[in-house]
Parts: C-alpha cells; structure tokens; sequence
C-alpha cells in the first residue's frame, strides 16, 4: 500500500481538500485498497477542527465526501510512515524540506507538479476569499490527484 500525505499551513482547507478528492478518485477507479492518504498542517492552529465548512460545501457540490476529516500538524514521524509527501505551495514545501530527517526514505514533492503539465505551481490559499477560490482550488487538486493516480509515484 503506497501512503500519501497531503500538507498545507492550518490544514482546514487545502490539504484535506486534497485528501478528500485523492480518496474520492480512489474509490472511482477502484483502487482505494492500493493508497492510504492523511492530510496535515504545517502549523497547529485548527489541530481537531473539520474542515472549513467553504471547503466541505463545494466539495459536497461535486460528490466529495470530507467527512470524518480531522486538522493536525504534520510531525517528523511523518517522514517515517509516508511514501509521498505533497505541499500546496512552495513555503510548505520549504518548510517540510528542512524538516525532513536525515535518511527519510519519504518523498516530497509539490502539489501541482502532477496536474496538468504545470510544474513549480502553487495552489493557492482560498481561506481569505470566497466560494469562487475554493472552487478554483478544488478544481486544481482534481487535476493533480489524477495525476498522482496516473503516475502512482
């Protein structure tokens, strides 16, 4: 079973986002027996909390459960239990970088490098708009969860 992390700051709205599109699309092709995936922050501010409830209302929109979801910091045994480990943006990836231990066999990888062709992109930060950015957002992490399924990293 390959285990996939997904990271964003207050892992509330893009991260498990990603969790929960990733898990859907799983489920669509048959293959949830083949991944496990989480979700975490790299900040403890929402540690416990669902998801924001912008992000679960246009998840819902597309037929995206995120229930059962729950925020957490990402932790350096995180380094230990993941094979993949994916940030929303290059800051977490920078974050995650200079976390990661010494011989994690981990690997970390942006977000968007696996949708679309569009590489070094990041997706970005819908907590401080409206509806129309998490719709954009989710739009996004679709691509990019096809796209790690494609290539089962």
């Amino acid at each position: 079973m390959k285990k996939i992390l997904f990271v964003c700051t207050g892992n509330i709205c893009r991260s498990p986002s990603a969790e929960a599109v990733f898990r859907h699309f799983t489920v669509q092709e048959g293959r949830e027996l083949e991944f496990e995936a989480d979700s975490a922050g790299t900040h403890g501010y929402h540690v416990g909390e669902p998801p924001d409830g912008r992000a679960i209302k246009i998840a819902e929109e597309r037929g995206i459960s995120m229930e059962g979801i729950k925020a957490r910091k990402v932790s350096v045994s995180d380094f230990k239990k993941f094979d993949l480990i994916v940030a929303m943006d290059k800051g977490h990836y920078n974050f995650l970088e200079n976390m990661m231990p010494v011989g994690s066999q981990a690997e970390l990888a942006l977000f968007m490098d696996f949708g679309n062709n569009k590489k070094n992109i990041d997706v970005p930060d819908p907590y401080y708009g409206t509806d129309d950015g998490f719709r954009k957002v989710i739009e996004m992490l679709e691509g990019g969860a096809k796209g790690i399924l494609k290539n089962s990293f």
